[in-house]
């Protein structure tokens, strides 16, 4: 899949990504992936549906399902460079994302935010009605333990 809108290229074509500008994102501008490792992140990469935005043939911003392709999909990594903020380039690539051949018929979409419940919101996502349902294992600064 590939979409050309307004110089920008949106793609699920995983060998446009470069992992090194979102290694460099992921671990020096997120709060979610601060300092993960570069290895990780192309691990996160061969393992995902991935998306790219690109201009110019940079990367200009990211998104990557976790998923079965069957009946769950975790959204993760989503992010646009500065720069690129404030053209629609989220929505776009949401659009994109949730009409996807491979995301259809999923009984359950996932994903979490700390800053951005007003742009998932107009796709659907909602706060989970029964919170305490959901368990999880969060290892708390899990990348520091890579590091030399």
């Amino acid at each position: 899949m590939e979409i050309a809108e307004n110089g920008f290229i949106f793609s699920d074509d995983k060998n446009l990504v470069d992992v090194t500008a979102v290694h460099h994102y992921l671990s020096t501008q997120s709060y979610w992936a601060r300092e993960i490792p570069k290895e990780i992140v192309a691990k996160s990469i061969a393992n995902s549906l991935c998306f790219g935005i690109y201009r110019d043939g940079r990367q200009a911003g990211f998104a990557r399902w976790i998923t079965d392709g069957a009946t769950f999909g975790y959204l993760a990594d989503v992010y646009v460079e500065d720069e690129f903020r404030g053209l629609g380039l989220s929505k776009k690539l949401m659009t994109i994302m949730l009409f996807h051949e491979e995301l259809q018929g999923l009984r359950r979409y996932m994903l979490a935010t700390r800053d951005a419940h007003a742009l998932y919101s107009q796709f659907g996502f909602e706060a989970l009605e029964n919170p305490d349902s959901i368990m999880a294992i969060i290892i708390q600064n899990a990348y520091l333990k890579h590091k030399d």
